[in-house]
């Protein structure tokens, strides 16, 4: 498979290092020095791109890139507000979209976890929830993509929260803290608190390789698809 790389910083590298492992060919590296390549020449060289670049140029790159019928795997965060209008591009254009706030197999497992979870303490209206993420100092966004994600999930659960906050809560909102602390990767928690005891569900992640991987494995499945999929489709989960 031949793909594209748009965002060629640390994950881009990393991505690099798994596709060619795995048996693919980089046709095409786009980062900052070299924005003048982004052209559809040289678009028509990639079976699919990986888009990981910024909350400011992702939506851009993305509109790019399905204009010129490319399957798009974008794990940038921080533009959603946009996503619609991706969506309904998609399907104007026929093409392929994959997106995902985190890309790692153990991060969706864990998302998984953290749906089931809420449901479970739906009632249990004496535990309050929050969500604390830790990442390096290089993240752009606050709080994370994945972040976003599990509150999201937890709000779709648990009836008696009804928004996020970074501020100090209302009983009705969920809380999410952020730190940015190197060389952390990154570590989501949740916890649920009572007068009673905790309970509590973390995942850290120990470098960059399982986004990367999982990055390459959503490329791999949206070759040759149409349609708007998620990692949940990837992992079947």
């Amino acid at each position: 498979m031949k793909i594209a790389l748009i965002g060629y910083g640390k994950m881009g590298r990393a991505i690099e290092k798994i596709a060619i492992q795995r048996g693919h060919e980089i046709v095409l590296k786009i980062s900052v020095d070299n924005l003048e390549d982004f052209t559809p020449e040289n678009l028509k060289k990639a079976d699919v791109a990986i888009e990981f670049t910024g909350p400011h140029s992702a939506f851009d790159n993305i509109n790019v890139l399905l204009s010129n019928h490319v399957p798009v795997v974008s794990g940038s965060t921080g533009w959603l507000e946009k996503l619609p209008q991706i969506v309904h591009k998609t399907n104007a254009e026929n093409g392929a979209f994959l997106y995902a706030s985190n890309f790692s197999v153990g991060v969706n497992i864990f998302f998984a976890i953290n749906k089931k979870l809420a449901a479970l303490m739906n009632e249990q209206s004496n535990y309050d929830v929050r969500v604390h993420e830790v990442h390096h100092t290089e993240k752009k966004d606050a709080p994370s993509g994945t972040a976003i994600t599990l509150a999201e999930q937890i709000l779709e659960e648990v009836k008696r929260k009804q928004s996020w906050t970074m501020d100090q809560p209302a009983s009705n909102q969920l809380q999410i803290t952020a730190e940015r602390i190197d060389p952390a990767p990154g570590t989501h928690t949740i916890t649920y608190s009572s007068a009673i005891d905790d309970i509590e569900i973390t995942h850290t992640a120990h470098n960059r390789e399982g986004f990367a991987t999982g990055a390459v494995l959503a490329a791999e499945f949206l070759h040759n698809k149409k349609g708007i999929y998620s990692m949940s489709d990837v992992l079947g989960i």
